[in-house]
């Protein structure tokens, strides 16, 4: 299993980003796969995610701003994050059970 993080980068606030996860070693449809983040000082924390029965989980906190998808033929799954704010900062992290990517720093900054 190998995980792709990429599309991070500095943003200001209100802005948006959108976060790319390349996945091999296994496919997307019908897997549980998910997005994690770690900002400084705080623990990882799982920000949106699908189920493998199709369900998917978002942090309240990013409810109606973050968009989880993916692209089966593409085996890539997306986090569309729109009105960013400073909370957001932290490292993103792809994740499927135990593999995370190498992560893809995110920042919101003025």
């Amino acid at each position: 299993v190998q995980l792709v993080e990429s599309g991070g980068g500095s943003v200001q606030p209100g802005g948006s980003l959108m976060l790319s996860c390349a996945a091999s070693g296994f496919t997307l449809r019908n897997s549980a796969i998910g997005w994690f983040r770690q900002a400084p000082g705080k623990e990882l924390e799982g920000v949106s995610c699908f189920g493998n029965d199709g369900s998917t989980y978002s942090l309240d906190s990013v409810k109606g701003r973050f968009t989880i998808s993916t692209n089966n033929a593409k085996n890539t799954v997306y986090l569309q994050m729109n009105n960013l704010t400073s909370d957001d900062t932290a490292i993103y992290y792809c994740n499927r059970n135990v593999f995370y990517g190498q992560g893809t720093q995110v920042t919101v900054t003025s």
